[in-house]
């Protein structure tokens, strides 16, 4: 419970602390003009009130990272917690800040479009394809889990299938009516149950105070039964992803960065959505390190009921809830990833746009983009789900490492302090390219080996770095 209580402080002290270190360091002014004001559409670029922005973009990126993700890294032990605080601080929130402000920098533009400012039209080109990707990856996902949990929980006439159809409609309203118009109004509900179901099982921990372990050095091993096959490092880095940093992210921040309505306003949404979402991935961790009586005890639970996460959320909050409590719980945790898939579709259709330049002011236009995303999407659907989950959270954490290079690029361009960005960058480049190289679904080669080899790469891309340290786009 010490470590449980000291990784809040931590998290916390985060956000009132380094993030104004951050906020310092990217200089941001309270008279500039907002894409929101410049750009104002009624569709994508809306002024809308900083806490609406707050909960919208919280919402969008605490999809089943924060959960799932949480409670599948909570069987490597507590060393998980050590993950959950460091990498929210010291990477994911200074990489949803900085990939915000930019855009509000920029006009508003999309990630895709940042990269061709710092690193050119062929590296941007790239990165729209493996982004738009990346979205479809992740509304497919996002389909998927809900719909399976949703499905348990009502008649079996109301079976995945139909839970599956009522998502994708909601989705594609969301993709295509002005942004204030749907999520705007739902995002406090969703918010709502979202917020009760983490307030309620980290009530439940400090009043049944189950043994949470210490992250002592003595407990600071890998505790998974088959760790030769999932090293600690990199496998922990990528199952814990949305709960530390995740590149999904970058692609939500500039969503809200067409609609805050100050500079200044940005450490509050960006930063801290990103800290409160780690306080909500600290949350499950501890559940599940806890509620079965051990992380052994867990891994075993797991086992029995074959790696499905849903289930440790369902016997957590039945038993600590109650059943009206875990009806209203499960209710967050279906909210979470639907409110993360419902903009990636929209964020697909915005890089498309960008992309393409074309207007998406005209329902018709906007028609065009959507449709063949979600074609996509719904045939990757038929895919199984554990295959698109592990491609996902791989691809989600490659575009994170990407991501921090973009905004290392672009802090030293402006001549401020960018080892800030540039450490956690070359530290996500190991774990992607050891992760691809050693997972079961990668090439699989001896960790020693993938480890040299991932070295190698990130000596060659700071080497590139500190070579270049000027934008190869436009001057």
């Amino acid at each position: 419970m010490i470590t449980f209580l000291i990784s809040i402080a931590l998290l916390l002290g985060g956000y009132f602390l380094y993030s104004k270190i951050i906020e310092r360091i990217f200089g941001v002014s309270e008279q500039a003009l907002t894409p929101a004001y410049t750009k104002t559409d009624g569709v994508d670029y809306v002024p809308m009130n900083w806490g609406k922005v707050f909960l919208i973009q919280f919402l969008n990126i605490a999809g089943l990272g924060p959960i799932f993700g949480a409670i599948m890294g909570a069987a490597f032990g507590p060393a998980a917690f050590l993950w959950i605080v460091f990498g929210s601080i010291f990477g994911g929130a200074v990489h949803d800040y900085l990939s915000g402000m930019l855009s509000i920098r920029h006009g508003g533009l999309s990630l895709h479009g940042i990269t061709e400012f710092y690193l050119g039209k062929t590296v941007k080109n790239a990165m729209s394809v493996f982004t738009i990707v990346l979205m479809v990856l992740v509304g497919a996902v996002f389909i998927s889990g809900p719909a399976r949990l949703l499905a348990n929980m009502t008649p079996d006439v109301l079976d995945f299938t139909f839970w599956c159809v009522v998502i994708f409609i909601y989705y594609f309203l969301a993709t295509m009516l002005p942004i204030d118009k749907l999520i705007g109004r739902i995002y406090p509900f969703f918010g709502a149950a979202f917020l009760f179901m983490a307030g309620g099982v980290l009530i439940s921990l400090l009043v049944h105070q189950p043994p949470i372990p210490e992250a002592i050095p003595g407990n600071l091993y890998n505790m998974k039964f088959n760790s030769e096959q999932y090293p600690l490092f990199p496998m922990m880095f990528i199952s814990i992803a949305c709960g530390a940093i995740s590149g999904f992210h970058a692609t939500q921040s500039p969503l809200m960065a067409r609609c805050l309505t100050n500079e200044k306003l940005g450490r509050r949404v960006f930063y801290g959505a990103m800290i409160t979402e780690g306080l909500v991935a600290l949350i499950w961790a501890a559940a599940a390190m806890s509620f079965f009586g051990s992380v052994d005890k867990l891994q075993v639970f797991l086992s029995e009921n074959g790696g499905n996460a849903a289930v440790v959320v369902e016997t957590i909050t039945k038993t600590w809830l109650g059943k009206a409590g875990a009806v209203l719980a499960i209710i967050g945790v279906v909210a979470a990833p639907i409110t993360s898939g419902d903009t990636a579709f929209r964020s697909g259709r915005l890089i498309l746009a960008d992309f393409f330049h074309y207007n998406q002011k005209p329902l018709r236009n906007r028609l065009y983009l959507a449709v063949p995303l979600f074609l996509t999407g719904f045939i990757l659907l038929q895919v199984n789900f554990d295959i698109i989950w592990r491609y996902f959270a791989w691809s989600n954490q490659t575009l994170a490492a990407i991501t921090l290079w973009v905004i290392t690029v672009a802090l030293a361009n402006s001549k401020r302090f960018y080892w800030i960005t540039l450490v956690p960058a070359i530290f996500m480049t190991m774990v992607v390219v050891t992760y691809i190289l050693v997972a079961p679904e990668g090439l699989q080669m001896p960790l020693t080996a993938g480890v040299l080899i991932s070295a190698a790469v990130s000596v060659l891309a700071t080497s590139w770095f500190f070579y270049k340290k000027v934008p190869l786009g436009r001057q």
